[in-house]
């Protein structure tokens, strides 16, 4: 059975995507929990994982690491990664590597923290770009290939790589257009969204580089997290 090493459900969406692929996949796998440590983590994500960062798949001796890595490992085994129509699968691959590697400002002033709810200080025109784009690309998607997902009926690895900007959304109230905002609460209405956000809530540990990168950009308003 796979191992898929994670971190903290609060923080790490990075770790989100390929567990709630596989999740909603329904791909068999044992979770290897790891949380982040104070400073760095690196050397103790190393025993498992080449960079010492999350995610890292085992599949027997075979170690895959990286969001993107583990979809393209799991598309070669298992059917429904991507989509089968070609022009639809075209389309994802390209958005989800657009999620990859783009949307830096979003990231930067909207770390993902599930647990709370922030008002941002300021919305400078780069995030405003960030967030006018996803809407762009969600809204593309859902028109052209039909829904209730990004690339046509299935939840697909487009979907999961967009997972944690639904987290995004709502914590902190991001504005979307109607479709899009639709499909944001869809995501998070999914049974594994549920599983993970519930599993969030419960961390009573924090970690402090993260929580204090939301501060930096924003004021928490809410903090549905178990006490620390």
């Amino acid at each position: 059975m796979y191992q898929l090493y994670i971190a903290n459900k609060n923080y790490s969406s990075w770790s989100l995507r390929p567990w709630v692929l596989m999740r909603e996949l329904k791909i068999p796998f044992e979770e290897k929990f790891n949380r982040f440590l104070p400073g760095s983590s690196w050397s103790a994500f190393r025993a498992f994982s080449p960079t010492g960062r999350v995610p890292a798949l085992h599949d027997g001796k075979t170690v895959v690491w990286d969001s993107l890595g583990i979809t393209e490992y799991l598309a070669e085994r298992h059917d429904g990664v991507w989509p089968k129509d070609s022009a639809a699968r075209a389309w994802a691959r390209s958005a989800a590597a657009e999620m990859h590697s783009a949307f830096g400002t979003l990231r930067e002033h909207c770390s993902m923290s599930v647990g709370v709810r922030v008002k941002l200080k300021a919305t400078p025109e780069t995030l405003a770009k960030d967030i006018a784009r996803v809407d762009e690309l969600w809204t593309q998607g859902l028109t052209r290939f039909g829904g209730p997902f990004l690339a046509g009926k299935a939840f697909s690895a487009v979907d999961a790589f967009y997972a944690p900007v639904a987290f995004r959304v709502q914590t902190y109230g991001l504005k979307l257009s109607d479709s899009a905002a639709a499909y944001g609460q869809r995501l998070l209405d999914l049974p594994s969204m549920r599983e993970w956000y519930q599993a969030g809530l419960a961390e009573n540990f924090r970690e402090a580089e993260h929580d204090e990168s939301v501060l930096v950009y924003g004021t928490v308003t809410e903090d549905l997290r178990a006490k620390a």
